[in-house]
């Protein structure tokens, strides 16, 4: 999990090499009300998805990288609803391929899930 997180993350920094870098550079600016550059926007995504990815491989800081891990993936969905034109099939229930991508996620999220009761469910370090 951590692995495929930190491989993501390290591709936003070389441009175009992500596939995924158009979806998110949109759904993140309009996240932050278009504050931010689209090019800042892409260096803090692959910034945040690689320390994450690091935090998931590593452990160090775990708590605090999953509770970064699931505020990424709530704006990682809102694309869902932000971006809806290139998500679904019309006014159907149907993704697109981008809609695919981000449905994936799913499957990320309760992989972290499981280890956030494993990581909560331990005493508190001194």
């Amino acid at each position: 999990m951590g692995t495929v997180f930190l491989w993501f993350g390290v591709l936003k920094f070389f441009p175009t090499a992500s596939p995924a870098e158009g979806v998110a550079v949109r759904a993140a600016t309009k996240l932050t009300f278009g504050l931010l550059p689209p090019d800042m926007v892409l260096r803090v995504l692959a910034a945040s998805e690689t320390a994450i990815g690091l935090g998931l491989v590593t452990g160090v800081l775990l708590r605090v990288v999953l509770v970064g891990f699931f505020a990424h993936m709530a704006g990682v969905f809102s694309a869902l609803l932000l971006l809806s034109g290139e998500m679904w099939q019309g006014g159907a229930p149907v993704p697109t391929l981008e809609g695919q991508y981000i449905i994936k996620n799913v499957v990320l999220v309760a992989a972290c899930l499981v280890v956030a009761a494993d990581e909560w469910g331990r005493a508190a370090p001194p």
